[in-house]
């Protein structure tokens, strides 16, 4: 274990998910931020652990080629971008890598890795920016948190968001200051304000400027709109969010619009975006419209193929679709996001389209139990990734091809290992830089179902049986193998025993009583009987 203040001079080999250089000290690995590929510094350790150590740069001795010079201010303090001190190219370099170590070394994967697909712009692409404010010096201001605390970094612009926000925080700081408003305190948990959150339409221009607040001040801030729709001809909806929680969550779930209208649209892949508050919308509407035409690509739908979106927010992945396929369907928790994906259906005449409010595994499980078949599902869930009730949930619906589009790397390997052990093979993989300068990436991913190559036939010994089944030439192996192959599903002979009793197949009733009297045994689930009995209709048993 390395000492704590231990100081080092080393060769940065490597650059982590998180934007941090890795070198060796003592041959023990020491993450070291700000740092580049290449670079040979001195540094210190700082935090000391049992295999491994965090430490920071005292000195560059020698400097990466990869190195450029940073124009942000506050970028070491902020924390909010971590790849600003070296060349894009070798920031897209470090991402692609980031993505097929996730596949390659996380979930033992070997899919098609296409080419990164990076931006057109590093600087002023965000559609949406998020400002804390606090009291500093008896004064309101906004800015960003530096890195893994809730210390705000004060600052009104950023090279990520469009240079307009930094106008409109000046008028509304100005406002709450004059008016001496309430500002939030964590510490306390009392004031009101919490934060000033604004969306921009990069295409229509249209902004929405929204404060959140602990409790409802609406009429306190009726003056603001008028100043606010007096210097900014684009801002076209003025909204106050009530989060009275104590919570790191930003937004609570109440909205009232104090002037304008209570949403603003855009255009993605074509189509009118009606945007609320609480909708989940791309921050890089340019770099989305390429994730999207991926997406498509991957898909490849016809149009007699269904469409299943999960998690699909306001509707903008499935209808830029919409247009090749039979029909979609989309699933979403956010109520609002499904009263606006069913609004830009209508907006653009799209009439194929069938929208539904909840948990998307919930829901899509009661949707395929009552005859929801679709072709190709594709599924953008949130960081966490998804969780393994609903990854069974799609395995069970049996869809031809999975698009899986997931702003982390890890958990979109993790869940396709989950679903390449449950009947697809994962193709392609691609990453998509959506967030220029931050360490974070977005990957793309298609899965298709596994196909029968061959026909299994093997001579049946009754002998070798515990039931007789002199009819068919499949044991229960092959009912197990054809199961597992055209289902996806691993299921046991028990499972076998207990259909082939139910349809009458079964002869020694020994075989499927519990050992015990006492004993319980587990039913065989539904989508278990109904693949088991598919499997032995394909070896030609007789099941009525």
């Amino acid at each position: 274990m390395l000492e704590k203040n231990k100081h080092f001079t080393a060769e940065i080999t490597d650059i982590t998910s998180e934007g941090q250089g890795v070198c060796k000290v003592d041959g023990m690995a020491v993450f070291v931020p700000l740092t580049a590929v290449g670079d040979v510094i001195e540094g210190k350790i700082v935090k000391p652990h049992k295999s491994y150590a965090y430490g920071i740069c005292e000195r560059i001795v020698s400097m990466s080629p990869d190195r450029v010079e940073n124009e942000c201010p506050v970028y070491k303090k902020c924390g909010g971008c971590d790849f600003r001190h070296i060349s894009y190219d070798a920031e897209c370099r470090t991402k692609a890598l980031i993505v097929e170590n996730a596949f390659r070394r996380i979930a033992g994967l070997n899919p098609v890795f296409e080419q990164f697909i990076t931006a057109d712009t590093e600087c002023r692409y965000r559609n949406k920016a998020q400002y804390p404010i606090a009291m500093v010096d008896g004064k309101a201001v906004c800015g960003f948190y530096a890195p893994r605390s809730h210390r705000l970094i004060p600052t009104m612009d950023c090279a990520l968001q469009p240079e307009i926000f930094k106008e409109i925080l000046e008028v509304v700081l100005d406002y709450i200051n004059g008016r001496r408003l309430s500002v939030y305190s964590e510490e306390t948990n009392t004031g009101i304000i919490r934060h000033i959150y604004i969306r921009r339409g990069s295409y229509s221009g249209e902004i929405m400027v929204c404060i959140v607040a602990r409790k409802d001040i609406s009429r306190r801030l009726v003056p603001l709109w008028k100043i606010l729709s007096e210097h900014f001809a684009e801002i076209k909806s003025f909204v106050m969010n009530i989060n009275p929680d104590s919570t790191n969550v930003i937004l609570g779930e109440k909205c009232i619009t104090i002037g304008g209208n209570d949403t603003i649209t855009d255009t993605m892949c074509g189509n009118k975006i009606e945007i609320s508050p609480l909708s989940f919308y791309q921050i890089n509407t340019i770099q989305a419209e390429k994730l999207y035409a991926k997406a498509l690509d991957y898909a490849s739908p016809n149009e007699n193929d269904i469409i299943a979106d999960l998690y699909c927010g306001a509707g903008t992945i499935g209808l830029s679709m919409a247009h090749k396929t039979q029909k979609i369907v989309g699933i979403e928790i956010v109520s609002d996001a499904i009263e606006n994906a069913r609004k830009n259906a209508l907006n653009n005449n799209i009439s194929n389209t069938e929208f539904y409010c909840g948990d998307a595994g919930n829901v899509f499980s009661e949707l395929h139990k009552n005859g929801c078949n679709p072709d190709i599902i594709v599924i953008d869930p949130p960081r966490k990734g998804c969780s393994q009730d609903s990854l069974d949930v799609i395995i069970a619906a049996l869809p031809k091809k999975i698009v899986m589009i997931s702003c982390n790397p890890a958990t979109a390997a993790r869940d396709a290992k989950y679903l390449s052990d449950n009947g697809y093979t994962v193709e392609k993989v691609c990453g998509v830089d959506l967030f220029p300068r931050t360490k974070h990436v977005e990957t793309i991913v298609l899965l298709s179902k596994l196909k029968s190559t061959h026909h299994i036939e093997v001579e049946l010994k009754t002998d070798g049986l515990d039931l007789t089944f002199s009819e068919s030439k499949a044991t229960y192996d092959e009912i197990k193998a054809y199961v597992k192959e055209h289902a996806g599903l691993t299921v046991s002979s028990l499972n076998i025993a207990q259909l082939k009793q139910k349809y009458g197949i079964i002869e020694r009733e020994n075989y499927n009583k519990a050992k015990s009297k006492n004993s319980r045994q587990p039913k065989c689930p539904k989508e278990k009987e109904d693949a088991i009995v598919e499997a032995l209709r394909y070896f030609k048993v007789t099941v009525k």
